[in-house]
């Protein structure tokens, strides 16, 4: 009885949210689908950078994060043809890949190299070269954190502080309710704050 009031509210949520396309998006959408690759390339420049560092987070190595980001890519230019907008952004569609690729990355690489034995320069984003070595050394401290905890726990912290995803964004994405969203977001800090 309470996994069918639990089905009912998720079926209820993905119809009650909806999130409006950014300028020109949807005609982009239509274009890819219809076969246009300068218009998925469009896409592409939209998103690539987002979706790279939602990898690099999750993967901590860049080369890595290159490879499966160029996946997402691919997967999504081979799947668009399926795409249908259900009232959530493209970028939800694309993160949903993304997760999948990490998921499968990590299935195909068990025996992970551990962070200890990883050089520290696949760590260091380049957005973080202006900034002196204490500050980068304290980014490098969190990001090693981030990946030390449970995937959802990542996901959540990435998506709602890393990206700027909005609470309703983040649990269609996650396929999560936004109070199950809260729940992960305030136990993965409190997981963080005992680690740093």
């Amino acid at each position: 009885m309470k996994k069918d009031k639990w089905r009912g509210r998720m079926s209820n949520l993905s119809t009650d949210i909806t999130f409006p396309m950014i300028d020109g998006e949807e005609k982009l959408i239509k274009q890819a689908i219809g076969g246009d690759s300068s218009a998925f390339g469009a896409l592409y420049d939209r998103y690539q950078a987002m979706i790279y560092r939602f990898v690099l987070v999750k993967v901590g190595r860049r080369e890595e994060a290159e490879d499966i980001t160029h996946q997402v890519f691919l997967s999504a230019w081979t799947n668009v043809r399926s795409y249908k907008h259900r009232g959530y952004p493209f970028s939800s569609w694309l993160y949903q890949i993304a997760r999948n690729q990490v998921i499968d990355h990590y299935r195909a690489n068990k025996n992970d190299i551990s962070l200890e034995k990883m050089d520290p320069e696949y760590f260091v984003l380049p957005a973080t070269a202006q900034f002196d070595l204490g500050t980068k050394l304290e980014i490098e401290k969190v990001r090693a954190a981030i990946q030390a905890l449970k995937p959802d726990y990542q996901d959540v912290i990435i998506m709602r502080f890393i990206e700027d995803v909005s609470l309703k964004e983040t649990a269609t994405i996650l396929k999560k309710t936004e109070g199950a969203v809260k729940l992960i977001q305030h136990r993965a800090i409190k997981e963080l704050k005992k680690m740093l």
